[in-house]
């Protein structure tokens, strides 16, 4: 019986080789279709167009909000010099997460390629997953956890920005709609020092009435605001790709887990006595 066994081995691998060369293109086709992981590469297409949107737009808008503020709410430089820092080193944290991001992505999308066959060649008990590629993609796991409650942040904090220009807008619209029968435009203002973006020292510091109507008719404010709503549109983008991420390396984190304890088990009841 122990002689027939490698012979019959031998066999099978040589039926499966003779079905796998008489399968046509289709057929071929098929099966590389069946490894390639899906939620995966639908969350990089959703991460790189988040992250571009989040970076590209943000890095236009903070620069189109800087010039607002110098040109019409804080005119002498000392006044918003520790905000010019700020923005300029928000500037280089976007360039550190796009390029970032960039890496990490395909790094993720690689990861889905190889859990998602293996997964697979666990189905058809092929058992060829080792304790570290489970540990690499628990790693996997966790970092994109850590990173889906980072830019939880990151959305929530590019609302602001959204926040305050959806006042200034509302303001200009209330102050230049027939409806509104306002006898002294002047009194509308709009003072950013009350945000805490410059300090209460700062000249003007607010804008009023026909000031304020001709701010928001400028290009500087019409563009940041829109690049502001497209920039946090972006974050929430990347925000739903991590889930879509995190989701997709759990399960196959998960399957791997349990088919190697069964496998195990499994070989540990076919030992001889």
């Amino acid at each position: 019986m122990d002689g027939t066994k490698p012979v019959m081995e031998s066999t099978t691998e040589e039926n499966q080789e003779e079905r796998e060369e008489s399968k046509g293109c289709f057929e071929c086709c098929i099966k590389c279709l069946g490894g390639v992981p899906y939620a995966s590469l639908v969350a990089t297409i959703l991460c790189f167009s988040g992250v571009a949107l989040f970076c590209g737009c943000g890095h236009v808008a903070l620069t189109g909000t800087l010039t607002m503020l110098e040109n019409h709410f804080s005119q002498i430089t000392t006044d918003h010099a520790t905000l010019t820092i700020v923005i300029q080193t928000m500037q280089y944290v976007i360039y550190g997460i796009a390029s970032f991001f960039f890496v990490y992505g395909i790094i993720l999308l690689a990861e889905g390629f190889y859990t998602t066959s293996a997964v697979k060649k666990e189905l058809q008990s092929q058992f060829k997953t080792t304790v570290c590629g489970r540990c690499i993609t628990a790693t996997f796991v966790f970092l994109t956890y850590i990173l889906g409650l980072a830019f939880l942040g990151i959305f929530g904090f590019s609302a602001i920005p959204v926040f305050l220009f959806y006042n200034m807008w509302t303001t200009c619209a209330a102050m230049k709609s027939p409806m509104a029968n306002i006898t002294d435009p002047d009194s509308i203002c709009v003072d950013v020092r009350q945000y805490g973006i410059i300090p209460w020292n700062a000249t003007p510091g607010k804008a009023c009435g026909s000031t304020l109507g001709d701010i928001c008719s400028t290009s500087e404010f019409y563009l940041s605001f829109h690049l502001y709503i497209v920039a946090c549109a972006g974050a929430g983008a990347t925000l739903i790709a991590l889930l879509i991420y995190m989701m997709a390396t759990t399960y196959n984190y998960a399957v791997l887990k349990f088919m190697s304890h069964g496998n195990r088990r499994s070989a540990k009841f076919s030992e001889p006595y």
